[in-house]
């Protein structure tokens, strides 16, 4: 009985969430962001998508890295997909790029280990000022 009540509880606040439309929420151990046009950081990795096609993405994602003067830079590129890792101040990132659709790129940047939030807005404002520029 118990159970069943927790987990009415639990539906209702995640359905609370979903519907009002918070900017955060704790998912099983993981935040999730919810929004239009935003961040979702989850498991260590902020995700963001660019209305550009993927070529245009990667070009801007290797301008980043270096005007952050990466080092130990590891590109590998494949059809609609690339990684790029680096040392950046000293932390390790990787910087994901996966083709979406036309003219929607995601990328995905995780710093460290377990994944440092801000150190990755941080790089993600950096590929969005470049992008921006071109």
């Amino acid at each position: 009985m118990r159970r069943k009540i927790r987990r009415s509880i639990l539906l209702l606040v995640v359905g609370l969430f979903i519907l009002t439309g918070c900017a955060a929420a704790l998912v099983g151990g993981a935040v999730v962001g919810a929004g239009t046009g935003t961040y979702l950081f989850i498991n260590g990795e902020l995700k963001t998508d660019y209305n550009y096609g993927f070529e245009k993405v990667w070009s801007a994602v290797e301008k980043t890295v270096a005007t952050m003067r990466g080092t130990e830079v590891v590109p590998a590129k494949g059809i609609g997909t690339g990684n790029i890792d680096s040392v950046i101040n000293g932390e390790k990132v990787r910087i994901s790029v996966t083709f979406k659709e036309k003219t929607i790129t995601t990328v995905a940047v995780r710093v460290g280990m377990v994944g440092d939030e801000t150190a990755s807005r941080m790089i993600q404002a950096n590929i969005a000022d470049t992008l921006a520029k071109k």
